[in-house]
């Protein structure tokens, strides 16, 4: 997996500062810093208002904690009954367990840090759609 992280020495803590590290654009009104870890990774993402991310599920658990803004998820899989909406405000979080199918979208301009284990290359985020 390519590293979007400083090289870090076996054994040996790493101190960065988010605002530097390489910043990526995976998709229209999303700009994303990664930390990534040998078993997770932790992704400081700005969204502007507007922003969506279709349904999608992927292997990793993820915890998105929202630091400022409104950012809606929807849970389940298009078109089935029982999908659940739930608004996250600055100051909370969501722990989304592996494989549920979730949709997200910003509600304000929104700074939110996602944590996953384990890392990976593709998230929600990397699949333009």
């Amino acid at each position: 997996m390519p590293q979007h992280s400083p090289q870090q020495a076996p054994h040996q803590a790493l101190v960065v500062r988010l605002a530097d590290l390489p910043a990526d654009s995976p998709m229209a009104l999303l700009t994303r810093r990664r930390l990534i870890g040998q078993k997770m990774m932790v992704s400081d993402i700005q969204l502007k208002r507007g922003f969506k991310v279709a349904t999608h599920s992927h292997e990793n658990e993820q915890i998105s904690i929202v630091l400022s803004g409104r950012l809606q998820f929807t849970l389940g899989a298009d078109g089935q009954p029982g999908r659940e909406v739930h608004v996250v405000e600055g100051g909370g979080a969501i722990l989304l367990p592996s494989h549920l199918p979730h949709a997200a979208e910003a509600l304000d301009d929104v700074h939110v840090l996602d944590l996953f284990a384990p890392p990976s290359q593709g998230t929600g985020i990397d699949q333009r759609r």
